[in-house]
């Protein structure tokens, strides 16, 4: 069986906006294969083209060079036919528009018909499953604006399930969330994956929010850095893909990783014996 998603050797520089400015390479000869059912978390600094990536497994983007297949189809293909669900970073709702839950789920249905197309039964019944599954069904009539952010945020995911995808793409979806609201995240992603034979991709900087759904991992800094099992991340993989961040921090610096418990250098100072007891790891 052909890969969920199969991206070979791809590259993609924005092109000078200006006779000032020089393009910029946002991703370098990336290579992945995501399998069916997988639950992938890409993770990376801000800048390290984890949005460009989206993009371009959504088709928004072309590759500068190299190739992608979504579910055997172009990117483009794979989205018009309804095989692609996707929950941006920012939600564009207009929450003082007076449209109803139901009515902002149902657009994941019915904004690919015709003006004069109406909903079917089928998408009513589509409708209906999807604002179960996120348990949203006994605010279907509420307003958007009389949301909490958490609400919000299922009813978001339910317009990106309504058409039945087989791949779901999550950027950055618990920015501003605690740790408890990540849980429950968490736990409604796992929901999702099992009831709707989901390939998950979830995009973030943050470890806690992939750690929380995923079960492969890719970190990407303009290339990629690793991909395997969230427990196979090291410090070393992590201050790799975050040297950029730390840079623009403290300046251009050497960074060498590693579990405080494993450092016998005395010149180094790492966290309390405490945090060391939880697998954090010192970077100096």
């Amino acid at each position: 069986m052909t890969a969920a998603v199969e991206i070979k050797s791809i590259s993609y520089t924005y092109p000078a906006t200006g006779l000032d400015s020089s393009s910029v390479n946002a991703l370098d000869s990336v290579s992945l294969s995501i399998d069916h059912r997988t639950k992938l978390g890409i993770l990376g600094p801000n800048g390290g083209g984890k949005s460009t990536l989206i993009k371009l497994i959504l088709g928004i983007l072309k590759p500068t060079s190299g190739s992608i297949q979504v579910l055997g189809h172009s990117p483009t293909k794979a989205r018009q036919l309804g095989l692609v669900g996707y929950l941006p970073q920012r939600i564009e709702a207009q929450l003082d528009w007076p449209i109803s839950v139901r009515q902002t789920v149902a657009l994941g249905c019915t904004a690919h018909l015709k003006p004069w197309k109406k909903a079917t039964a089928e998408d009513n019944a589509a409708i209906d499953r999807a604002l179960e599954l996120v348990e949203l069904s006994d605010l279907a009539d509420r307003p958007i604006g009389a949301l909490s952010g958490g609400q919000l945020q299922r009813t978001m995911i339910a317009r990106a399930i309504a058409r039945s995808p087989k791949l779901l793409v999550l950027d950055e979806p618990t920015v501003g969330v605690d740790i408890a609201g990540q849980q429950r995240f968490g736990q409604l992603i796992n929901t999702l994956h099992e009831e709707l034979d989901l390939t998950l991709i979830v995009v973030s900087h943050d470890m806690r929010a992939v750690a929380a759904v995923a079960d492969r991992v890719a970190c990407l800094s303009r290339s990629l850095h690793f991909h395997d099992a969230p427990e196979g991340l090291t410090p070393a993989v992590l201050a790799q893909v975050f040297a950029h961040d730390v840079a623009g921090v403290f300046g251009d610096l050497h960074i060498d990783a590693h579990r405080a418990d494993d450092c016998d250098d005395p010149t180094h100072s790492h966290a309390s014996d405490s945090c060391c007891d939880h697998n954090s790891g010192g970077a100096s």
